[in-house]
């Protein structure tokens, strides 16, 4: 099944049932359909079967129209976040070839000077009130909204996919620190959807919150297991305070919702039996480990709710997953492989380890991404073969299993740092902190904390005679990075090296 048939198939049999609900607008399954064919015909009119649309809004109805409108013309969707630095997303926007760009006037706005740089882009979808359109030296732009009131409830032909065929790219930062494309198939969607939405207990009747970005895995899947059972989806642009989202529950009979570490967190700092929550049937969290004092807390409060453990990266979307009833026994566990999923734990030879030990997960199965988009290297190093030939991914990340097969997480095998839900590349900020004039060397790393999941630290090493201070160099990284990479501490000292100058990032923590 290609994932656009979950809206379909839910329309067709729910087709007056709200699916979804955003700033304060609602949507039924025959609008939000009629809207996305709207705009698959209206693609069609500049790309052609297979190729990229690029989508940089921040959560909204226009983003889920966008996703679905561009599987529906045969496309394949890139969602980016709307924090992205400008260098990064042109430099993105260049690497998948993007046919088209969806997005709305303050992001256009960021990147105008470099659209005749993007030598594939055919057209430019912008959302915007009324008004003349901004033109920025670009000749094709597209009101978003006039598109879809034009083509109306016309569907795009398209051109028919197969199952093998890209859904989805989602950019993740590599260990280089250069963003790479992880390619998801239908097939992988469709798989991941169905065993999500099985294993949660899904049905047309949910109300689920999303409040996570949609240009990530995690907030991804939600919008896909409520179009795939006819859920209703309560759509936000992001988590603001613990009051609005309690309210939100209480107010709309939610019944089940996402959270990170930050986010569980913030909910247990305020009294969540002041709010009605009598609806809410289970809560996940995956991304980053939760806390154990906060798994604790969140069962000692909300007694009535399920929590669901799990384990994902974007090369898989989901790996595994804790049953509730297994939660009190096991918190520190993510469970089990999934259905139909192999599940490893080896050595630095490959070799299976025995129960307990620490090793690399390694994992096959319908998950599996089908490789980094137009890197053969990196696909190779991460894809290899298994003692049946079998696509095995080699997740990077450090294990150990138990007798009856409960997965641990240990620690990334690289500089790759979880922090606020995102996975960060310390070189990627090494290398900024050393294009300040002044600084002779950078190391950084991630330091536990139970609300960011990691805070990053930063050791500065300063030229002789130099004067900076921290706030010159905070200014500098808020300049040149995201928000949720921008280093929480910063420290001056001297940086260890190894004898062939390598950073001993050890003796630094």
């Amino acid at each position: 099944m290609r994932i656009e048939q979950f809206l379909d198939f839910s329309a067709q049999t729910l087709r007056e049932k709200v699916a979804l609900s955003c700033d304060g607008q609602s949507w039924t399954f025959g609008t939000l359909q009629r809207a996305c064919r709207a705009l698959a015909h209206a693609l069609n009119e500049y790309v052609t079967n297979n190729q990229r649309i690029a989508i940089i809004l921040e959560n909204s109805v226009e983003t889920v129209i966008s996703i679905y409108g561009t599987l529906l013309a045969g496309c394949t969707f890139v969602v980016l976040g709307t924090d992205t630095k400008p260098a990064v997303l042109i430099s993105i926007l260049n690497d998948c070839e993007a046919s088209a760009l969806i997005t709305n006037i303050p992001r256009l706005h960021r990147i105008r000077d470099s659209l005749t740089s993007l030598p594939h882009l055919k057209a430019v979808f912008i959302i915007s009130g009324s008004g003349e359109l901004p033109q920025y030296n670009f000749p094709t732009i597209v009101s978003f909204h006039e598109a879809i009131e034009k083509y109306g409830d016309v569907c795009a032909a398209g051109v028919q996919r197969l199952d093998s065929d890209p859904a989805a790219i989602v950019y993740t930062s590599g260990s280089t620190g250069q963003p790479k494309g992880v390619i998801l198939s239908h097939l992988n969607v469709h798989y991941t959807t169905t065993t999500i939405a099985s294993y949660l207990g899904n049905t047309h009747d949910d109300v689920i919150l999303g409040m996570l970005p949609l240009h990530h895995t995690y907030g991804l899947t939600q919008l896909l297991t409520a179009s795939y059972v006819g859920a209703t989806l309560i759509l936000q642009r992001a988590f603001t305070h613990a009051h609005a989202a309690l309210a939100t529950i209480a107010d709309q009979r939610v019944t089940g919702f996402a959270v990170v570490p930050a986010i569980a967190k913030a909910l247990l700092e305020v009294d969540v039996t002041s709010y009605d929550l009598s609806s809410l049937r289970y809560i996940t969290n995956a991304a980053a480990a939760l806390p154990l004092a906060t798994t604790h807390k969140l069962r000692e409060s909300l007694p009535h709710v399920r929590l669901f453990l799990m384990y994902g990266l974007t090369e898989c979307m989901r790996a595994s997953f804790l049953p509730p009833d297994q939660v009190d026994a096991r918190p520190t566990s993510v469970g089990r492989g999934l259905l139909n999923q192999k599940t490893y734990i080896i050595d630095e030879h490959g070799a299976p380890v025995p129960s307990g030990t620490i090793g690399e997960l390694v994992i096959s199965g319908p998950n599996v991404m089908q490789g980094y988009w137009r890197r053969p290297l990196e696909t190779d190093n991460a894809l290899r073969a298994g003692p049946l030939g079998e696509k095995m991914l080699y997740t990077g990340d450090l294990f150990t299993m138990d007798e009856q097969g409960y997965l641990y997480f240990v620690s990334r095998k690289d500089d790759i740092v979880n922090t606020c839900g995102e996975k960060v590349s310390l070189q990627e900020i090494e290398e900024v902190l050393c294009s300040l004039p002044g600084v002779s060397d950078a190391a950084v790393f991630g330091v536990p904390d139970t609300n960011l999941g990691h805070a990053l630290k930063a050791i500065i090493q300063l030229d002789q005679g130099s004067v900076l201070n921290r706030r010159e160099l905070f200014r500098h990284c808020a300049k040149h990075l995201e928000p949720y990479k921008v280093p929480t501490f910063i420290e001056f000292g001297s940086i260890p090296k190894t004898p062939n100058g390598k950073t001993e990032k050890r003796k630094l923590k």
